[in-house]
């Protein structure tokens, strides 16, 4: 019978859809208690997913012995300080994107937990799990997809002063970026998962649709590592909303469905350059066996890696290479110029890429 996880967390917004996840787990975790500041909201979700208790006391949950994991479902601005305190009680860690607020937290973040020696942290980037993306991987490590050529990737939403009436959203100091930071980071992920690292960002970022301090307009250049290029464009002003992501392999053009916030399922559509490669890339997607998705699918990896002691399905270093593309364009837009990565401890946005009028002290 397979260990279950003692679960609490902390947050009463984005925690609904945890909730789910766990909820499609019930042989895994069991959620025990849930904070918030919140209360009407928290104690709304206890009652719905049958959370018997209820505390707007975060350190002294931390600090219990009958917790396994810590759930960070809290703004971004907090999300270092309760990983860290987490880890230091012990704690495996799960904890929403944006991870941090620099490399340089992601960097001692490493070291908290090398020092802790056992505790695991992994980021969420959920819609990794989608069929659609699934079966791309699926592909390259079958070979079938050839050498990479271009990727685009567009998130094109809309978001109006309704969504900026949260008082943190749209501030530097507590939400630490704007839509690449916030929204696109989900999409962007998905040409790291696929391509690997970034080696070079120009970008554009601007300001455009709403009176907010943060971006909520880009466009940005990109090379990767392995040689191919990419185009990602990100708006907040878009009254229909998509996201795509296209994909161009020497051998197979790979595009998603243009679902804003499902990008990653199916039906995606792979198109071969000829007719005999089309039939082995339609046997080889015959051979996919459908899995859960988002949030069941990585909690239940999550438990897998725990129970055998293997990495998490996402990783710090996931985040540290999502969080080098959003440094790297925020330095490209003020700079004019193109930005190297990897993002190291002597650049100049290592510590924050926050504006010197909002940085706060690591």
């Amino acid at each position: 019978m397979s260990k279950k996880f003692r679960v609490g967390i902390i947050g009463a917004g984005i925690a609904q859809r945890h909730l789910t996840g766990f909820a499609w787990n019930k042989e895994l975790f069991d959620v025990t208690v849930l904070c918030s500041l919140d209360e009407d909201r928290g104690q709304a979700l206890c009652e719905e997913f049958g959370i018997p208790e209820y505390t707007q006391d975060a350190e002294t949950m931390i600090a219990r012995s009958d917790l396994d994991i810590i759930d960070i479902c809290t703004p971004p601005s907090s999300h270092f300080e309760l990983c860290r305190k987490a880890i230091e009680a012990g704690k495996h860690v799960i904890c929403e994107k944006p991870l941090f607020g620099s490399i340089a937290e992601i960097d001692e973040m490493a070291r908290i937990i090398a020092r802790a020696e056992g505790p695991q942290l992994m980021p969420i980037f959920q819609y990794r799990y989608g069929s659609g993306l699934q079966k791309l991987k699926m592909l390259i490590d079958l070979g079938l997809t050839g050498t990479p050529f271009l990727t685009t990737i567009e998130t094109h939403w809309w978001r109006g002063p309704d969504y900026y009436s949260v008082p943190w959203r749209g501030k530097w100091v507590t939400e630490l970026g704007g839509g690449l930071l916030g929204h696109a980071i989900h999409a962007h992920d998905m040409l790291n998962y696929v391509h690997g690292a970034c080696a070079e960002i120009f970008s554009y970022g601007a300001t455009l649709v709403n009176p907010i301090q943060v971006e909520d307009t880009a466009a940005l250049s990109v090379k990767m590592k392995n040689g191919s290029l990419a185009t990602l464009s990100m708006t907040l002003g878009s009254r229909k909303e998509i996201s795509r992501l296209r994909f161009c392999f020497s051998d197979l053009v790979v595009e998603s469905i243009l679902e804003p916030y499902t990008m990653g399922r199916d039906p995606w559509s792979f198109i071969a350059g000829t007719q005999e490669h089309q039939k082995r890339v339609d046997q080889a997607l015959a051979s996919y066996v459908v899995k859960e998705d988002g949030y069941t699918r990585q909690f239940e990896l999550f438990h897998r890696a725990l129970t055998t002691g293997g990495e998490p399905p996402v990783t710090l270093e996931d985040a540290r290479n999502s969080l080098e593309l959003v440094t790297a364009a925020y330095h490209s837009q003020r700079t004019g110029k193109p930005t190297p990565l990897p993002i190291l401890s002597d650049h100049p946005l290592y510590h924050s890429w926050l504006p010197e009028e909002a940085a706060r002290p690591m």
